[in-house]
């Protein structure tokens, strides 16, 4: 809009004139802020100035406020918290610095497949000046399960939360897995409970994830389904992988009818659109289940045809394929699993993983084709794959139970150079399958292995070995055995009456009695009437019969002296505790000159010694008190000759 002449002479006058031109300047509580500078230390200077103007002239904002304003609120710092209350986890923002360099190093170690180490570290940083985070102690516990070492686990889960180290979400779903895996769901079960109890925080869909999975693998799916509908009343919206591993489970129980109630349902809630296609291994499985074929092989082209517009993520393919294998289509299951690799391209596509191996490698076993099996489980690295403990002792279980044994060693000998330790289950199918090629030596070694490695092999593995060895008359090295694991496990009697049936078989009837004579010396073992008949049987057969009574006399002859020497012991230490107090306590209770020191010192010995004679076991009341009269007495009859003469 243009100016008139007389407004455009009125601007110009007021620019011209100083007086005029201040009014119109900004107030001096604005600061002027630019839209660039020079050099980025004009700009701190800037914002410095800001900061300094802010604090000398608030802001006009607040000089509106109201006088009545609200009493500040209470600093959390200061308002009283019930120390009971569980803590809250931190969050990630506490990941920084030296905690962060500790969290770096232990990852190394545990990418370094350093776990004991990992998890020493972790220990001795807790009462340190850097504390790690639930982050940190996370990954140690992770890579725990990963390695299926659940009681190193179970120690550091305890010592972290005895330590005051707040759980998180993860934490807790570590947990739930170690228990599932150990094929505890009812401990797990109660673990969730007391989660949802007392917990700060709230269960994620994962915990729903690993919880239904791991009571369907349990055979728990009618807990797995009340879970389900659990999670409905707490507002999760329906989780297709969920609702697969529920199918999974009624295909275990061949209940097809619960599949397709499954899928009728997961349809009816997401709007009768399916986008994932997850579910359709199962839907499968229905369809074979009631003999239907073609409507199994209509599902699969409906997932994976070329007019497919399902979202197959690796888990999808997997239920496919082995839905595939299992019910005679194999050589369909093998142009998938070709498929799958050759979309497979990490990490922006991801088509298998671990679980595809393991399915086409049991496809292969049951077909009796071992050697393409090996080769497919060799080809997992080549692929980003890497094959855990589970791998490797499902496919030497199928080798071991087809008589090839080599190529199971084989197998267990690659393990180090994968970096997966060997767990017991791995070293048992090996030491069963020595036993079954007359191998006892190679056998005897394998359990040797787990001991040298620390692992904690049970009774039952145990006696599989000392069973087999002396099968093949390798009685001395059972024998050895049973003094090396006598003290590490709570020996039962069969287990007592086999070592002694097998010695005594070979006529080493000293070595039974020598067995005896340990159980006897050992008060946590019971040698009940029932093994004294046994071992007097076994000595029958000698004629050796009434040793058995003569050594459990000897015992108790030798257990009734030591009994006799502890009592004199304990008396001798008490007359001695007499004679020292009686000989000291008097002479300070009583004033005595200083040339009746010695007489009342041996005064005060006769007395106490008669005391002692008469009155036994006294208390030392009684002791100090007839020594100091004792003395009394004799100091006033010294006193009464004394007046006399």
């Amino acid at each position: 809009m243009a100016l008139s002449k007389p407004s455009f002479i009125t601007h110009l006058r007021i620019l011209a004139t100083p007086s005029l031109r201040r009014r119109y300047l900004p107030p001096p509580s604005v600061a002027r802020r630019f839209l660039s500078f020079a050099t980025p230390e004009e700009a701190a200077a800037e914002r410095r100035r800001r900061k300094r103007r802010l604090r000398i002239e608030p802001p006009l904002s607040s000089l509106n406020r109201s006088s009545q304003s609200p009493a500040p609120a209470k600093p959390p710092s200061s308002i009283p918290q019930n120390p009971n209350s569980p803590k809250l986890p931190e969050p990630v923002s506490a990941l920084t610095g030296n905690r962060l360099n500790l969290h770096n190093k232990i990852l190394t170690l545990i990418r370094e497949n350093d776990l004991e180490e990992a998890a020493l570290l972790t220990r001795h940083s807790i009462y340190s000046n850097c504390r790690p985070t639930i982050f940190t102690a996370n990954s140690v516990l992770q890579a725990l399960i990963r390695q299926s070492k659940y009681s190193d686990f179970l120690s550091l889960h305890r010592f972290i939360t005895q330590a005051g180290l707040a759980p998180n979400v993860i934490t807790y779903n570590l947990l739930f897995q170690t228990y599932l895996d150990c094929r505890k769901p009812d401990t797990a079960m109660e673990h969730y409970k007391q989660f949802i109890n007392d917990a700060p925080i709230n269960p994620s869909l994962t915990t729903y994830r690993i919880l239904i999975k791991g009571l369907v693998d349990n055979n728990k799916v009618e807990r797995a389904l009340e879970l389900k509908e659990e999670m409905g009343v707490k507002g999760f919206t329906p989780d297709p992988l969920i609702y697969h591993y529920l199918m999974v489970g009624c295909a275990k129980n061949s209940d097809a009818d619960g599949i397709f109630k499954l899928y009728e349902e997961l349809k009816e809630k997401l709007g009768g659109v399916l986008e994932d296609g997850v579910v359709y291994g199962g839907l499968m499985k229905g369809h074979f289940i009631r003999g239907m074929e073609e409507a199994a092989m209509e599902c699969y082209d409906e997932a994976v045809g070329p007019n497919s517009k399902l979202k197959m993520s690796a888990i999808a393919y997997n239920s496919i394929l082995d839905a595939l294998s299992k019910n005679e289509k194999f050589e369909e299951a093998i142009r998938l699993f070709d498929r799958m690799l050759a979309e497979h391209s990490p990490p922006r596509r991801l088509s298998v993983n671990l679980g595809s191996f393991n399915v086409l490698v049991d496809g292969y076993c049951s077909e009796k084709k071992f050697k393409e099996a090996i080769e497919v489980f060799r080809r997992m690295g080549d692929y980003r794959v890497t094959p855990d403990v589970l791998s490797y002792n499902n496919l030497i279980n199928q080798l071991c139970a087809n008589g090839m044994l080599p190529e199971a060693e084989e197998l267990y000998g690659e393990m180090s150079e994968k970096k997966v330790n060997p767990d017991e289950y791995t070293n048992v199918l090996l030491m069963d399958a020595s036993f079954k090629a007359d191998r006892p030596d190679d056998a005897a070694g394998y359990f040797t292995k787990m001991i040298d490695a620390g692992l904690r092999p049970n009774l039952a593995v145990y006696n599989k070995l000392v069973d087999g060895l002396v099968k093949v008359g390798k009685v001395d090295e059972a024998k050895s055995f049973f003094d090396l694991m006598v003290k590490k496990l709570k020996m039962d009697n069969p287990s007592y009456k086999f070592m002694m049936k097998a010695l005594s078989d070979v006529g080493k009837l000293d070595e039974v009695l020598g067995m005896v004579d340990q159980m006897l010396d050992d008060e946590g073992v019971e040698f009940d009437e029932d093994l004294q008949e046994f071992v007097k049987e076994e000595l029958r057969k000698g004629g050796r019969e009434d040793d058995l009574g003569k050594l459990m006399e000897e015992k108790e002859r030798l257990k009734a002296e030591a009994k006799a020497r502890e009592a004199e012991a304990a008396e001798a230490a008490k007359r001695s505790a007499r004679a020292a107090l009686a000989s000291v306590i008097p002479s300070k209770l009583v004033g005595n000159k200083e040339g009746e020191k010695d007489l009342n010192s041996s005064g005060n010995e006769e007395a106490s010694a008669r005391k002692g004679e008469n009155a036994g076991d006294s208390s030392v009341g009684e002791a100090v008190k007839s020594v100091t009269s004792e003395g009394s007495e004799m100091r006033h009859g010294e006193t009464t000759e004394q007046a006399t003469a």
